[in-house]
């Protein structure tokens, strides 16, 4: 499972106050401060040491729709919308994607951006010499043959990039998706060959820059002040509103008092990070501070014990659900810089109005649930555990376990002991699978969307559909858990032979027992697969991807080709993996198709569920669908208890009165982007 990038509750509210530090009134530059309709602002959190987005970092938040303006970008409400796409076509079940262009787009130089400007940067992005690309955050991650192109196994021209005309690309993707959104981030921006080629390692630097965004790169100072002016060639989108009327951004790096330089004048716009600073803001210019939502919801988490507790109870679960005030715990607890939730989505996401959960606060309510359950008044229940980040990492972390403790003690009678964990051991608990040292409860952990990629837009909350037996009945957890406790299934080395036997695989008879089991299990998930939905089925069958019976007879063949008994043990003991469950360390399985089947016959219906949704959103090009089966798999997991979503993070800023515009990140870097928005009045 790919690791959501972490963050600390609304990391915005974390950070301890400042009230002393360097001023930015004595570094400023002169020049700067007299622009005509200039702005300062704070750039992006970290050094800013280059404005290439093939890597990334903090460049990629003035990239992305400011300097550079890729096939599509986000409008000053963050809501996706055609930059230099004119139109687009979808076929072949959404896998590939044909794109018009624009033709009146220009480069900062004036001229045409086409099609070939972003096939040379894409193709850039994947090179196989190119080792920074960073194509896990690049419309090119999803690209068919992209992989293996990187990695050197095929030609470039087997890559699913096109060039039809000056102004027409086709994309083939690996599978159906909606690439939008993949195509609005840093990674996906066009670049200008012959610049890049001229000046390969700092093609972007004021002297050599070509950039198609609405500004271009004046000044640079390594992690220093850096200055935009407008791009004298841009032309948007019509119909969109795509620049304010700002002549000059200066991009300030990060002061230690960034509300006594805003106070000061020396900003027009910051962020606000501590409460203090807040509670200042708010006395002295409250009509100057705002506050945006981020993509972050916190969340209590069932835990990834393997003993029995009362939370196998769907009761208990929901009756904890339904005792949680989240008032309190937004304010005062977290000093009102974040916002209450009880879904897995914040104002403005696309799942926030389609998500529904039926727990509303009731203690009454959640008290007659307890007693159904065979637990009046909690008796019964015995010790529960909430997991937390240490207070050094996160003090707002500790404060909300200690207020949702203290709530469900009053309400349901219920003792939770908070163990708060290094920031090492609770990303392993929310991130891995079962863990034998846990006990049974919950652990406040954190949903987020990384670039608002619709795959992610259940915000986390079905990562747990991808832990084998980390929910279900205890009977599955408990066959489950023994996938992660030991290197090899055991159940699989006394049926198969043990792989670390290095006498395994040598002779043929010693393949039988593998090669038995596997024309079993294949023909059972053969089936299996065709009973399920067809749009499950069309996720789960890849074009170009070996069948289960292809990889069967590969490896058939590597025992008759293989000519030592060194060669033969390691080909069976490779096949040995592709049929047996084992432990990779960590919380994490790699599970054969033996344990595929098992848990195929015996997962719970809502895992189940869970999965096939999942792997139906990763595989639809519909945003419309994706919103829809994004707020079913988090219903489904808010109405089963197994999760509490709490509150949404919140980014606090303040802005000069004379300045609109301002559009804070949502996607996990609490900075500003989309500077090219903003408006002096």
């Amino acid at each position: 499972m790919t690791k959501p990038k972490l963050m600390a509750i609304a990391s915005v509210v974390l950070a301890s106050a400042a009230l002393g530090g360097t001023s930015l009134l004595q570094t400023m530059s002169p020049v700067a401060r007299a622009a005509t309709k200039a702005v300062s602002i704070v750039y992006p959190a970290g050094s800013l040491s280059t404005f290439d987005p093939l890597t990334w970092s903090s460049q990629i938040l003035i990239d992305q729709g400011t300097t550079l303006e890729g096939l599509f970008g986000y409008n000053a409400k963050n809501q996706l919308e055609p930059k230099i796409a004119q139109s687009w076509e979808i076929s072949d079940g959404g896998r590939v994607w044909t794109i018009q262009l624009r033709h009146n787009a220009r480069w900062s130089n004036g001229q045409p951006v086409t099609a070939e400007d972003f096939y040379y940067a894409w193709m850039r992005m994947d090179s196989p010499s190119n080792t920074d690309g960073a194509t896990w955050e690049s419309v090119v991650n999803y690209v068919l043959n992209a992989s293996p192109y990187k990695a050197g196994e095929v030609p470039a021209s087997k890559v699913g990039i096109k060039v039809l005309n000056p102004y027409e690309l086709k994309i083939t993707l690996t599978a159906s998706v909606n690439i939008e959104s993949w195509l609005a981030i840093a990674g996906s921006m066009p670049l200008y060959p012959p610049d890049v080629q001229k000046h390969s390692t700092n093609w972007w630097l004021p002297q050599y820059f070509v950039g198609d965004g609405p500004y271009i790169l004046k000044s640079f100072e390594t992690n220093g002040e850096d200055v935009l002016t407008r791009n004298p060639y841009y032309v948007g989108h019509s119909g969109e509103v795509n620049v304010g009327n700002v002549s000059q951004i200066n991009l300030i790096p990060e002061p230690t008092v960034p509300l006594e330089d805003y106070e000061s004048g020396a900003l027009d716009a910051a962020i606000i990070s501590t409460p203090s600073d807040y509670k200042y803001a708010l006395a002295h210019f409250p009509s100057q501070v705002h506050k945006t939502p981020e993509a972050l919801v916190n969340y209590l988490g069932y835990d990834h014990s393997p003993d029995p507790s009362a939370l196998n109870s769907a009761l208990v679960r929901e009756a904890i659900a339904m005792a949680i005030d989240r008032a309190p715990i937004v304010d005062p607890v977290l000093n009102n810089m974040a916002g209450a939730t009880s879904v897995f989505a914040y104002p403005g996401f696309p799942t926030y109005t389609l998500e529904h959960n039926p727990y509303g606060y009731n203690v009454a309510n959640a008290r007659k649930l307890l007693a159904k359950a065979g637990y009046p008044d909690g008796k019964g229940i015995g010790q529960l555990y909430l997991y937390t980040f240490t207070q050094t990492y996160s003090p707002q972390s500790i404060s909300m376990a200690e207020a949702i403790s203290a709530e469900l003690k009053t309400n349901l009678n219920l003792n939770f002991k908070i163990e708060p964990m290094n920031t090492t051991e609770e990303n392993t608990l929310m991130y891995e699978g079962i863990d034998p040292g846990i006990l049974p409860g919950y652990s406040t952990d954190l949903g987020v969307s990384n670039w608002d990629s619709t795959v992610n837009w259940p915000l986390q909350s079905n990562q747990w559909e991808g832990f084998y037996g980390s929910i279900g009945p205890q009977a599955y957890r408990s066959h489950t858990a023994v996938w992660y406790l030991d290197p090899y299934d055991p159940r699989n080395v006394k049926a198969f032979g043990n792989p670390t036997n290095t006498h395994g695989g040598v002779t043929y008879a010693t393949w039988q027992p593998l090669i038995k089991a596997a024309k079993a299990d294949i023909a059972y998930i053969d089936a299996w697969t065709a009973r399920q939905p067809a749009a499950y089925r069309a996720a789960l069958i890849i074009p170009g991807v070996p069948t289960l019976t292809q990889d069967l007879n590969l490896y058939l063949a590597s025992y008759k080709t293989a000519k030592t008994a060194q060669a033969k043990h390691q080909d069976w003991e490779a096949f040995w993996k592709f049929v047996g469950t084992y432990s990779e360390g960590g919380g994490t399985i790699s599970l054969g198709i033996n344990g595929q089947a098992w848990n195929d016959q015996h997962e719970p219906p809502l895992v189940a569920n869970e999965r096939m949704w999942t792997a139906e959103l990763a595989n639809t090009p519909s945003a419309s669908q994706s919103a829809a089966l994004a707020a079913k798999i988090a219903d489904a997991m808010i109405q089963s208890g197994y999760v509490i979503p709490l509150n949404y993070g919140e980014t606090v800023y303040v802005a000069k009165p004379n300045l609109s515009q301002v559009v804070a990140n949502p996607w996990q870097m609490q900075y500003f982007y989309q500077l090219q928005y903003m408006t002096i009045h």
